[in-house]
């Protein structure tokens, strides 16, 4: 960035919305220096607010004027810029902190998941492969390569990568969600719910997997379902209109008219957005 039997809604064919490919995006790639990762989703951090990222673009990025080739300032300021939506400006900044430390795998790690946000999937795929070896691998690398592939279409190549590092990592909870996601972008979503269920059971503090299986129920018609685990970590009117959103794009997913020989607008949105 998820058994049961399909609904009618689930039947009829829909295509994934665009809300499940923004949902995979890099989630399980969030960027900490000195944290000791590279980043996932199984944080234990408090959730930070907007005000909070603001700061931080205004004292890291000070320091990092005072020094482009500090690395730590670097990495942070491009992760306060991407949490404020300046996914380009952070792609230049670790682009030039790439260059001043082309063996400092954080360094690389950051900048290929800020070019994979920013929908630059082959470029991110050649970072984040020099962001780890394979005598040394790491399952978060593997997982944010997974995210990537997953957003070019590549689904089955993409759950290799999450087997790999659940090879290191058995039962992670964010790269299950990220195996999940996988699974629901290929339409299998009997599968993908199974898998977020096992995610969510080994990482219930984790607010992002219950999002994602809220989704993935709500893909399959069980609103009510989907809208009572959102409760956990919604309010009951915010999680009634993320369900009332899903409800209505599937509506006019299914009300879209059928063009014979020519992609719907929705399937060239998603093609666009997996880049083939």
């Amino acid at each position: 960035m998820y058994p049961s039997k399909l609904n009618a809604s689930a039947k009829s064919h829909l295509l994934v919305p665009l809300a499940l490919v923004a949902a995979l995006g890099m989630s399980g790639c969030q960027t900490a220096r000195n944290s000791g990762t590279t980043g996932s989703i199984a944080s234990s951090a408090a959730p930070r607010g907007e005000a909070d990222w603001r700061r931080d673009v205004s004292s890291w990025g000070e320091r990092y004027r005072k020094d482009p080739k500090n690395a730590e300032a670097a990495v942070n300021y491009a992760q306060a810029l991407r949490s404020t939506g300046q996914r380009e400006q952070a792609v230049a900044v670790l682009e030039q902190s790439s260059i001043h430390n082309p063996n400092d795998t954080q360094v690389l790690g950051a900048y290929g998941r800020a070019l994979a946000e920013n929908g630059n999937f082959e470029q991110a795929l050649d970072v984040l492969s020099r962001s780890h070896t394979p005598d040394q691998p790491d399952w978060r690398i593997l997982s944010a390569q997974g995210a990537v592939l997953d957003q070019m279409g590549k689904h089955d190549e993409a759950r290799r990568y999450y087997a790999s590092a659940l090879k290191i990592v058995p039962d992670e909870p964010s790269v299950m969600s990220n195996l999940g996601l996988s699974y629901a972008l290929s339409k299998n979503l009997p599968e993908a719910e199974e898998t977020l269920r096992r995610a969510n059971a080994y990482g219930s503090r984790e607010p992002r997997v219950r999002q994602n299986l809220a989704l993935v129920v709500g893909l399959q018609g069980r609103f009510k379902e989907a809208e009572d685990i959102m409760r956990a970590d919604l309010s009951a009117e915010d999680a009634a209109v993320q369900v009332a959103d899903l409800r209505n794009m599937l509506a006019s997913e299914k009300a879209a008219p059928a063009r014979k020989g020519k992609p719907s607008p929705r399937m060239l949105q998603q093609q666009a957005a997996r880049v083939e």
